[in-house]
């Protein structure tokens, strides 16, 4: 692990940068561009930029965030809260106290009679049903949500590495030790933060 990475015991909300595939940072979003600018500019990288591959990652779901790293961390923190608060008041029109975001949902003429025929009506009855489903395999949901993240930035980190594709099946198979197996020629700080993603007590290494 370099000086500008930050361990963190769990990765709610939480963000890591990769400089090519170096780990260089992990932590809140509002921290990551000016942590990223000074390991570019201590490596002598800066000036190189535009051939490096800079990639910040959410910890939560795997997925590529924008990163500018000449936004100092106060202003991208005003901005974020900026949004979040853009965010909130759109996801208030129509249904102010639930925040419902409306999107197109697709299903054959029966579901629709089943779902209109429920308390409360399609919506409400939809609802219901995915709450009902969250509740009743938690942990099963948690290992999803983890495996999709891992997926997503396996794709990303070491989609053209050796085994790639009998890691990804391990992966999804849920086969650990295979996964490990696969990964083994990978760089270090791939490998430690594709476990991290999985179990985010896995200490960071590399």
């Amino acid at each position: 692990m370099t000086e500008y990475a930050e361990y963190v015991i769990r990765n709610d909300g939480t963000y890591t940068a990769f400089v090519n595939q170096i780990r260089v940072y992990q932590g809140p979003y509002g921290f990551a561009p000016e942590t990223v600018r000074k390991y570019l500019e201590d490596t002598g990288l800066l000036a190189q930029m535009s051939h490096q591959q800079i990639i910040l990652f959410d910890d939560v779901t795997g997925k590529q965030e924008d990163l500018d790293i000449y936004q100092r961390a106060l202003d991208t923190a005003v901005s974020n809260l900026h949004n979040a608060k853009q965010a909130a008041d759109r996801r208030k029109v129509g249904r102010p106290r639930l925040g419902v975001v409306s999107r197109e949902v697709s299903l054959l003429p029966r579901h629709w009679e089943w779902l209109e025929g429920q308390r409360g009506g399609a919506s409400a009855a939809l609802r219901r049903l995915i709450d009902e489903a969250r509740k009743a395999d938690p942990a099963g949901e948690r290992r999803r949500q983890t495996t999709e993240a891992a997926g997503r930035f396996m794709t990303v980190m070491a989609g053209d590495l050796p085994g790639y594709e009998e890691a990804s099946r391990a992966l999804y198979a849920h086969n650990p030790e295979r996964l490990q197996i696969q990964m083994a020629g990978w760089p270090e700080a791939v490998q430690s933060h594709i476990l991290y993603l999985l179990d985010p007590p896995f200490h960071l290494q590399g």
